[in-house]
C-alpha cells in the first residue's frame, strides 16, 4: 500500500506525542495488503523465519489471521525477512515526498529494533505494533518515551525532545498549514519540556512522561484513534 496523492497529514497536532504515535503508524500503512490470506505463513523463501504463529499470538494482540496479513504484507517489502534501516527511510520518505523524513526514520527504526542489532525483524514489528495499536495507555506512553530517549539512559533531555521534533517538522516540510517558523520546534519543545519536567531538574523521567500524559485530555482522547485500525 502506497500513500494517497492527498499526502498522509496537513497539519501538525497541537502536542508532538501525537505527531509521533500517527507517525508511527504510517509504516503499518506502508505494509498492509488487502488480498487473500493463506491458511499459514509463506516461510520458503525467506531468509529470517519469524516465530510460531502460536507464539506471535500469545506475545501480541493480534489474532492468527491478523498475523497473516500483516505478514504477508511485511514479506513483500521486505523478501529477506527483516528491515534494515534504510528501508525505513524509503518508506518513509514515499508518505512525506515534500520533506526529509531521513532523521525520523532514524529514530523510529531505533525504537522497532529493540535488540539493537541493526535490523527489525517480522517479530519486532508486530510486538511494537501490537503496542500501538491495541496497547493500553501505559504501553503506548513507555514505546513513546523510548522512542524520545534517544540514547536510552532513562531520561528525557530537552535536547532529545527537540532532535524528535525537529525530524518531525523536517519529515513534514511543506506539508503542513500554515507554514511553520524556523523556530517552531523549539518553541514546541520549550512549552512541553515546561509541562513535563515537573521538578524542574532539566529531564523528564518516565515516570514525569506518564503523568503529564495522562493528565492532558488531547493525548488521551487521541490514544483512541489508534485502537482498531486493523
Amino acid at each position: 500500500m502506497r500513500p494517497s496523492e492527498d499526502g498522509p497529514v496537513r497539519s501538525l497536532r497541537a502536542e508532538g506525542l501525537l505527531d509521533v504515535l500517527f507517525i508511527a503508524l504510517q509504516l503499518h500503512a506502508a505494509l498492509q495488503i488487502t488480498d487473500s490470506v493463506e491458511d499459514e505463513l509463506e516461510l520458503s523463501a525467506v531468509r529470517h523465519r519469524p516465530e510460531g504463529l502460536e507464539q506471535l499470538e500469545a506475545q501480541t494482540r493480534f489474532t492468527r489471521k491478523e498475523l497473516q496479513v500483516l505478514y504477508r504484507g511485511f514479506k513483500n517489502e521486505c523478501p529477506s525477512g527483516v528491515v534494515n534501516e534504510d528501508t525505513f527511510k524509503d518508506i518513509y520518505s514515499q508518505f512525506f515526498p515534500q520533506g526529509d523524513a531521513s532523521t525520523y526514520a532514524h529514530f523510529l527504526f531505533n525504537a522497532f529494533d529493540t535488540d539493537h542489532n541493526g535490523s527489525v525483524s517480522f517479530e519486532d514489528f508486530v510486538m511494537g505494533l501490537s503496542i500501538l495499536l491495541r496497547g493500553s495507555v501505559q504501553e503506548k506512553l513507555n514505546w513513546a518515551f523510548n522512542l524520545y530517549d534517544i540514547n536510552k539512559d532513562g531520561y528525557i533531555t530537552k535536547e532529545e525532545m527537540l532532535d524528535i521534533m525537529k525530524a518531525i517538522y523536517d519529515m513534514m516540510g511543506k506539508c503542513t498549514y500554515p507554514i511553520l517558523k524556523e523556530e517552531a520546534p523549539r518553541q514546541h519543545v520549550e512549552i512541553f519540556f515546561q509541562k513535563m519536567d515537573k521538578n524542574k531538574d532539566g529531564v523528564v523521567t518516565i515516570d514525569e512522561f506518564i503523568d503529564c500524559c495522562q493528565n492532558d485530555e488531547n493525548i488521551m482522547r487521541s490514544m483512541q484513534l489508534f485502537e482498531n485500525v486493523i
